[in-house]
């Protein structure tokens, strides 16, 4: 261990705060300067929707229907196959 939690207390104190920015200072937003946000793209990246046909809208809703009646009478489907909860 290089330092020790002194040496480091020690090192942060005697450092210089930075007082002023400089004026044409940007805020770091992760490269992507694109899209403005208030948080960078490496924490919460934007969301991005593509529209798909109706195969696709139809499958999902499909989907989730079956799990909502599956859900219904009580069933488990938690393991693959489809047992008594």
């Amino acid at each position: 261990m290089p330092f020790s939690d002194e040496e480091l207390s020690a090192l942060a104190l005697a450092a210089e705060p930075i007082t002023a920015l400089a004026d044409d200072a940007v805020a770091w937003g992760g490269g992507d300067s694109r899209t403005p946000s208030l948080l960078p793209n490496w924490y919460m990246p934007s969301p991005s929707y593509q529209l798909r046909g109706r195969w696709t809208r139809t499958i999902v809703i499909t989907l989730i229907v079956g799990f909502l009646v599956i859900d219904a009478f009580g069933l488990c489907i938690t393991s693959g196959f489809l047992s008594f909860a």
